[in-house]
Parts: C-alpha cells; structure tokens; sequence
C-alpha cells in the first residue's frame, strides 16, 4: 500500500506539527483509518513533499508532525495548457482529474454557444472552487507536488481575445501553440513538429463548436488537428490528445 498523501493549502516546514484540516483529517481517519504513527505524505503545491508521521487520532481530530522534506517533482517535461469547453454532469470532473494525471499544467474552462452548463456569478465562483479541489484530489492520488491552477470561465471570444493581448504585450511574443481538437482537420498530432513553448490544447463542449467559434480559433492563428476517422465524446477527446502529445513529445 502507498503512503497516503495529502495536499494542504499552508505553509509547510520540517519539524512542524500541527492538526490537519477537516477535510483531509477525515479522509485519514474515517475513509483510510490511519492510526498513529502511521506515515503520511504532505506537499502545498510550491513543490517537494514533506514526510510527516500521525502524532494523535481523536476522531476527526489528526495532528501531524513532518520529519523531512524531498525536494522531488512529477512534471512532465511537456507543458500544455488545456482549454476545456464545459460539459455538464460528471464529465468535467472526469476530463479534469485524468487530465492532471496526464500532465497539464494548466486549466481554462471554456464557455461555448453548446455548453450545457451556463455559469455566472456565485454559481462560477463555486463551480471553480470545486474543480479545483478535483484537481488537487488528483494531484494526490497521481504523485504532482504541484497543483495546476484552474482559471474561472470565460467565453470563447472573450478568452481568444484575450490571449491575443497578452501575447502581443510581450515583445518578442513567446510561448507554444494554440492547437484545437476537430474531426475535420487535415492534420494529425504526429504531423506537427514538437513544441518550443507551452501548447494550448482547445477542446469543445458536448456537439462541438459552432461555424463562428471555429472561424474565431482560426483567426486566432489555432491548428486543427484531428484524432482518428473517429468523432469522439468531450470527455474522451482531450484526454486522447494529451496522451498522445506525452507519447510523441512528453514522457511516456
């Protein structure tokens, strides 16, 4: 059995010793049954794991004590941002947390005219908050020590838009290149050379893009690339680009 592992959103030290969150205490004590002296692995997402030991269980009361620090990363050595049209149900949950373990570095959520799910307001703040704890979930059961972000919902428009200021607001422009997912492409991922920046990898909602969006993406200077004679489902699209992208360019 692995060592249990546990992301904590606090600053961390050896010889600290402290009570876990509710959260996390009730994992360890209720779902994993952990007892005293048993050894647990802490990290806060600024890299490096920390080993720590279970001092006391009353419980859902746990405290902690760390006894050492290893200064070891999981990245992957191909940096992706993955842009994700919003499905709906459990299907985000899902194309999120295979994702992390498939290596992304970062996470924009796309609101497109198919897009089930319409977020605003408190209903996206709240959205956000839950994807990112999915993330962080997915960071412990994969081995990351860091926790890719997840940016709050925006348009496709708006998002284009503003990728485009950002990088003209750099001088020279950097960074990788904007690839979207389309059963229509000429080109497969086998057909690109490999990366020289973080690629962004533009995946659509439930039915796809619209003629606009698409028109939109291409504008935006964005690649088609295809994946098989195949159409495949949101949730399966994006997670069989990444693999393929860790296979041709990454560390698999």
């Amino acid at each position: 059995m692995s060592i249990p592992r546990f992301y904590l959103d606090q600053p961390l030290a050896r010889g600290a010793r402290f009570s876990l969150p509710p959260g996390p205490a009730r994992h360890a004590a209720r779902a994993l049954r952990l007892a005293v002296d048993d050894a647990v692995v802490l990290f806060n997402g600024q890299g490096g794991e920390y080993a720590a030991r279970i001092e006391r269980i009353q419980k859902d009361d746990v405290a902690v004590s760390i006894t050492g620090f290893a200064d070891i990363e999981r990245e992957s050595r191909l940096h992706v941002m993955l842009a994700q049209g919003i499905s709906s149900g459990e299907r985000m949950d899902y194309t999120l947390q295979k994702a992390i373990e498939l290596g992304v570095a970062a996470i924009q959520p796309i609101a497109a005219r198919r897009s089930v799910v319409k977020l605003t307001g408190e209903r996206a703040d709240k959205r956000v908050a839950h994807w990112q704890g999915v993330v962080a979930s997915a960071c412990e059961q994969c081995g990351r020590n860091r926790v890719p972000p997840v940016a709050a919902p925006l348009a496709l428009a708006h998002w284009l838009g503003q990728r485009v200021a950002d990088r003209s607001s750099i001088d020279p422009p950097v960074g990788g290149r904007l690839l979207f997912l389309s059963p229509l492409a000429a080109a497969r991922l086998a057909d690109l050379p490999a990366p020289s920046g973080m690629d962004c990898l533009v995946a659509g909602p439930e039915g796809g893009f619209e003629a606009d969006e698409i028109a939109a993406l291409q504008a935006a200077g964005a690649i088609p690339v295809r994946l098989g004679t195949r159409v495949l489902r949101t949730e399966t699209a994006a997670l069989a680009a990444l693999a393929a992208m860790q296979t041709l360019w990454g560390d698999f």
